[in-house]
């Protein structure tokens, strides 16, 4: 079982998001663990505050290294610790497959203007971004993340397939599906979905997935290419 631990002055964005979806049912199969430290509960002191004014001057508030340093230290188990953030790792697929493979992750949220580079530079282990925007905290991107994550543990999903089906799992997009009714508005779902034939709709699907991918991301269609190439042919072979 997977342990996150959320460290964040806004606990009840997380909860709020925690307690339902696919990441509540995560926790109820017993698949992770969530535990949310709020950060003025680990001030030296009621009196003190989390933030202040940043040292040689400059606009916004500095989150302060004391209350990060002890919500951290009262954590036994901690394997990487992760603190989103605008200039860290873009999230990708491979990350979010690795960090899944952890027993236990730290995410910090950010706040303000940013944190004191004393926690980046002796706590964290992994700077990653979402995106080249900024956004007011760490708590949405925290969420982001996660559910990046947490969804390709085993078990977690219903079925775990669906997420080796997803977009990136081998560099490709996902492809286009269809659901009741067959006909909507005169717009029909594709005569080989409903042919029963498994091989040919697989060899169907991939095809779509390849073009999805040479028109909307050439650059992950090119390092993609050989690999898919091959499955190509072995599904063509097998109709």
């Amino acid at each position: 079982m997977m342990k996150v631990y959320i460290i964040t002055p806004f606990p009840e964005i997380i909860s709020s998001v925690l307690g339902r979806t696919m990441l509540a049912k995560a926790e109820e199969r017993g698949k992770v663990k969530y535990h949310i430290l709020n950060l003025f509960e680990f001030l030296d002191n009621e009196n003190d505050r989390i933030d202040d004014y940043p040292f040689g001057g400059g606009n916004g508030m500095i989150i302060k290294p004391g209350p990060v340093f002890n919500a951290y230290e009262s954590i036994n188990d901690v394997s990487r610790v992760i603190f989103p953030t605008p200039d860290g790792e873009l999230l990708n697929h491979k990350l979010a497959k690795n960090l899944s493979k952890e027993k236990s992750l730290v995410f910090i949220c950010g706040h303000y203007k940013g944190i004191d580079q004393r926690i980046r530079d002796s706590i964290v282990t992994d700077e990653v971004s979402i995106g080249d925007f900024v956004l007011t905290g760490g708590e949405l991107p925290t969420l982001i993340i996660l559910d990046s994550i947490v969804r390709l543990i085993k078990g977690v999903l219903n079925k775990y397939e669906s997420a080796r089906s997803d977009s990136f799992y081998d560099n490709l997009l996902d492809g286009p599906h269809y659901t009741r009714p067959q006909n909507f508005r005169g717009m029909k779902v594709p005569d080989i979905l409903i042919s029963g034939n498994h091989e040919k709709i697989n060899n169907w699907f991939l095809e779509k997935r390849l073009k999805k991918t040479k028109k909307k991301r050439k650059s992950l269609f090119k390092s993609s290419l050989v690999i898919s190439y091959i499955l190509f042919i072995l599904f063509s072979r097998t109709v």
